[in-house]
């Protein structure tokens, strides 16, 4: 049995094995799905000067897409698991751009914040589809196909941003989200056409299948496991990117926007790391490559720990930083997953709606440790808090 591993069901006959166009076109729309997230997050402020919000509601913009998201992952995702696979993915994508739609299209702030809250519930197709590719791949390959798709959308989420900002700076605020729309619907025609039925052979209501996510809780210590890890390095990674711009910004640095922006780039190194990941899981190295991403992730903290200066060096040092925490976050949210899949076909939307649920947990809470250590203590206190998050998951690994 290969490390980390529980016995797998082998796969059903049934189950058609995905090609290699089918991939890409499923790669770039996670990538582009997930970005939708994100668009919103730096042009909060124009957003809120065009509808009129006052500026303690400016937040909301981009809570109630992140609300709306984790919505989804709860009540939408597990579906894929009751429900024909094709018909609720494009369900999912009209969903995803009505939303985009509405944003850009909106000149009333309820409306405009009912768009965001939908715009997070569609985007959880990006979800719906990583589960559905797994049906369609061997297991001898699944972790390869897993990371190829995450790389994407790793790649989505961090572009997201510093686009969003330059378009808005040369068009405007709507058209990063018209745009998108634009290309959700390009995306979807070719997938209608090219992603195979898939019915579920479950026998549950949607209630029975919802009280049924308790239970695999409680009866899947390896699922409990890996949610744990994920919500501690996903809080790492949250801290990280709430608490460096604030940084960037200040007096130390004096970066301007656009410059923080580019900076945001360097997290694109989950792009590389994702599928080389999934590859080495699929050898069997899932639980020692897991350990070497939480103490990647660790390492990445303790290289900035004692910044205290605006130099070359440190601004190098945080670039570094960046490249190892977003590393070791998507090596081993892609190791999480190719560990879950394992566990069996008809639980695999459950299981990923869980999974990925307690990562965007996690994230919230690293947001709101890293903004009160930030207020109170600067930097070095922030990047105290971040180290201690994944020293606990590895030493939480170290108990397995």
């Amino acid at each position: 049995m290969m490390e980390g591993y529980t016995a797998a069901a082998a796969p059903r006959a049934a189950d058609p094995v995905i090609s290699s166009r089918l991939l890409l076109l499923v790669t770039v729309a996670c990538g582009f799905g997930a970005a939708n997230l994100y668009y919103s997050q730096p042009l909060a402020g124009p957003i809120s000067s065009a509808m009129g919000l006052a500026p303690q509601a400016t937040g909301l913009i981009v809570t109630l897409t992140q609300i709306g998201y984790g919505v989804g992952l709860v009540l939408i995702v597990p579906l894929s698991d009751l429900i024909e696979n094709r018909g609720l993915v494009l369900v999912g994508l009209a969903v995803l751009v009505l939303a985009l739609l509405g944003m850009a299209l909106s000149t009333q702030a309820l409306a405009l914040l009912t768009a965001a809250l939908f715009m997070g519930l569609g985007s959880v197709v990006v979800q719906v589809l990583i589960p559905y590719v797994a049906h369609m791949t061997p297991e001898a390959t699944r972790g390869r196909v897993v990371g190829k798709i995450m790389g994407g959308t790793a790649l989505g989420v961090m572009v997201a941003r510093p686009v969003a900002s330059l378009l808005a700076d040369a068009l405007s605020w709507r058209a990063v989200f018209l745009l998108s729309a634009c290309i959700m619907s390009a995306l979807a025609l070719p997938l209608c056409r090219a992603l195979p039925r898939r019915v579920p052979a479950m026998g549950l209501s949607y209630a029975g299948l919802l009280a049924s996510m308790t239970e695999l809780v409680s009866s899947t210590p390896l699922l409990r496991r890996r949610a744990l890890y994920q919500a501690l390095l996903g809080g790492a990674f949250s801290l990280f990117w709430t608490t460096t711009p604030l940084l960037l910004a200040g007096p130390a640095f004096h970066l301007t926007q656009r410059a923080i922006g580019l900076y945001s780039l360097a997290g694109a190194a989950g792009v590389v790391v994702a599928p080389v990941a999934g590859r080495l899981a699929d050898r069997g190295y899932g639980r020692s490559l897991s350990a070497t991403a939480m103490l990647v992730a660790a390492g990445a903290y303790l290289m900035v720990l004692r910044i205290n200066d605006s130099s070359a060096l440190s601004l190098c040092l945080l670039v570094g930083a960046a490249l190892l925490l977003d590393s070791g976050v998507a090596a081993n949210m892609v190791l999480g997953q190719r560990m879950l899949f394992t566990l069996g076909a008809e639980i695999r939307g459950r299981l990923n709606g869980l999974y990925v649920a307690s990562f965007f947990t996690g994230c919230a809470i690293g947001s709101a440790l890293g903004g009160l250590a930030y207020a109170q203590g600067g930097w070095t206190l922030a990047a105290g808090a971040g180290l201690t998050l994944p020293v606990i998951a590895w030493l939480c690994l170290m108990t397995e």
